[in-house]
């Protein structure tokens, strides 16, 4: 197999947009597209899809058209939009099957091939693709055209994205469109449709749950090489006569004196395997992949780590740039964020309401950084929220799952779009059935149903809570009992449980805090501005070693990493640019 990624080195986000599932025969599209703001919504009616002349502007994918980065930096909502390329398909793929994919795009996506309607897919947070191989015309021409379709609308997940025509609060302009990287991915018909890997250290083994797609007639062999730092730890083969297969194999191994490598911050080791399928002796498939073996584990309200208590020192992360907004710019800018994480003494992240690129989540993996993984919100309860939510989250967790960095899920914040959950029992029992849902996905990482307060059946129970000085967190938290039976009230009167709901000795994490602004800065933080480093940092450590000091806490989240457009409580700014000296931060963290 041949790597034929030979579009131009200066395109954007250049680099293989999904590392944990990698095969070599691929086309990156990013870069220059035709695009067209549709705002009366005439598109279809008149048929774009078969009028290239009619795209009047250009834009550069993946930036959505809001972005500086686009080459159009217009922020006015417009709820419908589209895009056309054409490539041409080398001849050696004529017969192959062809998957156009999308890492993401919001909302609803339409695509059109040489003029003919492929299909939809609804979601802005998951990456989804389309088979287009019957689309090709003579002169092995695809002329894609994409229409996104977006609305205000709060029943559909929108995270930090404003839904009125001005940011407000902690909400932002708007992502409509493409925002991540759209491929081209080259396969046999029968092809190895994805590969679940579950570690377990206790019985020192990883179970595979293979889906095999295509044709079953023929003799298929499905081989599974793992090895590590190039060292050969093990290799099987399954004859494939089902389209899923279940395998549990052990890994131990005389090539470590432990027999096995463990995943920790401190010592992040991945195992590679490359998973091979075979029809009647021939290779038709190849797909290179790794894990980490680590265990999270909750016992007596602690969180454990490999069987070792855990103690989290979380930054919140919205994952924003001033030029790009939700996409990353470069693949050196999320290096740089998590640099920088790691730098301020930092062992983790808490996404916030945005479901991270896969290449942030691989850095994270090959650099010991523990993330929680958070749904964009809904901000408006009903069925069609449900729905909506619903479909998406289960999305979420799957094609996250193997990733050994999360450690953590988090389907709701702070009661957003099950406003009612204090006392509501239609919305309690919806947080109910999402925690269960992920539960049967993945049972081996906790989930944190609503981040915050008001829980209902969380794993850990999270509070936020943005007092300023230390002195009145420890009298306000002294009495673990008093907070968790919902005798005080913190952050303007919120409780840590949703009535009906007891806590049952989970770990309890102060999830938000801090959120410190200096006051010559246009924008808003939380609580009084600083007019000082000194001030910053005083009020830093008061706040961040109380909450230490507090003995049945097991964690906590600072706010924020940067500044997001109007909010400037970050402790870098937009471009990255420390407000105070980060070994600073370092040492009181590390305190």
């Amino acid at each position: 197999m041949q790597n034929i990624n030979i579009q131009n080195i200066n395109i954007p986000r250049k680099e293989y947009p999904r590392p944990q599932y990698e095969r070599t025969e691929w086309i990156n599209l990013n870069g220059e597209w035709n695009f067209k703001f549709d705002q009366k919504n005439i598109g279809e009616k008149e048929k774009w899809y078969k009028n290239k002349g009619v795209f009047d502007e250009k834009i550069i994918v993946p930036f959505t058209y809001e972005t500086k980065a686009s080459g159009i930096g217009k922020e006015e909502f417009c709820p419908n939009i589209w895009y056309q390329k054409t490539i041409t398909i080398p001849n050696e793929f004529q017969e192959k099957k062809i998957a156009l994919h999308f890492q993401a795009a919001d909302y609803l996506t339409k695509l059109w091939v040489n003029g003919r309607f492929v299909g939809e897919r609804k979601g802005g947070q998951i990456a989804f693709s389309f088979n287009i191989s019957n689309y090709l015309n003579e002169n092995n021409e695809l002329d894609i055209v994409v229409k996104n379709e977006d609305s205000q609308s709060c029943f559909q997940p929108r995270g930090k994205q404003r839904w009125i025509d001005e940011n407000f609060g902690c909400w932002y302009v708007q992502t409509t469109g493409i925002w991540q990287t759209v491929w081209l991915e080259f396969l046999n018909e029968t092809h190895i449709q994805s590969v679940k890997m579950t570690p377990d250290i206790d019985r020192e083994s990883v179970e595979f749950v293979y889906e095999v797609s295509g044709n079953m007639d023929s003799e298929l062999i499905l081989r599974t090489s793992i090895s590590y730092d190039g060292q050969p730890i093990k290799s099987f083969d399954q004859t494939v006569s089902r389209s899923s297969l279940t395998i549990l194999t052990n890994i131990s191994s005389e090539f470590h004196q432990w027999r096995v490598f463990h995943w920790t911050p401190q010592s992040p080791h991945l195992y590679d395997v490359e998973f091979t399928l075979y029809k009647n002796g021939e290779l038709i498939d190849k797909v290179t992949s790794y894990f980490g073996m680590r265990k999270i584990s909750i016992e007596n309200g602690n969180i454990l780590l490999n069987h070792t208590p855990l103690y989290q020192k979380l930054i919140l992360d919205q994952g924003y740039w001033k030029e790009s907004h939700l996409t990353p710019p470069s693949e050196e800018a999320i290096i740089e964020d998590i640099d920088k994480t790691l730098e301020m003494g930092f062992n983790g992240v808490r996404k916030h309401m945005k479901v991270e690129d896969q290449r942030f989540l691989y850095w994270a993996d090959k650099k010991g950084l523990l993330v929680w993984s958070e749904m964009a919100a809904t901000y408006e309860f009903s069925d069609e929220a449900i729905q909506n939510f619903t479909e998406e989250w289960i999305e979420v967790v799957k094609q996250q799952y193997n990733h050994p960095s999360i450690i953590t899920w988090t389907p709701f914040n702070e009661s957003w779009g099950v406003k009612n959950i204090f006392t509501n029992q239609k919305q309690q029992k919806f947080t109910e059935g999402i925690y269960h849902l992920t539960k049967a996905i993945d049972s081996m990482r906790p989930v944190i149903v609503n981040d915050g307060w008001e829980h209902t059946v969380s794993d850990i129970i999270t509070l936020h809570d943005y007092v300023e000085y230390g002195e009145e967190f420890e009298s306000r938290y002294h009495d673990k009992e008093k907070v968790v039976t919902n005798k005080i009230a913190f952050n303007k009167h919120k409780h840590a449980m949703a009535k009906g709901y007891h806590y049952q000795g989970q770990p309890i994490i102060i999830s938000e805090y801090g959120g410190i602004a200096f006051d010559t800065e246009k924008g808003w933080g939380y609580g009084n501005q600083v007019k000082s480093d000194e001030e910053f940092l005083s009020r830093y450590e008061s706040i961040t070693q109380a909450i230490k000091d507090t003995p049945y806490i097991s964690g906590f989240c600072y706010t924020q990493i940067t500044d997001v457009q109007q909010e400037v409580n970050g402790l870098l700014d937009e471009e990255r640019n420390p407000k105070v000296d980060l070994r600073k931060i370092q040492e009181i963290n590390s305190k």
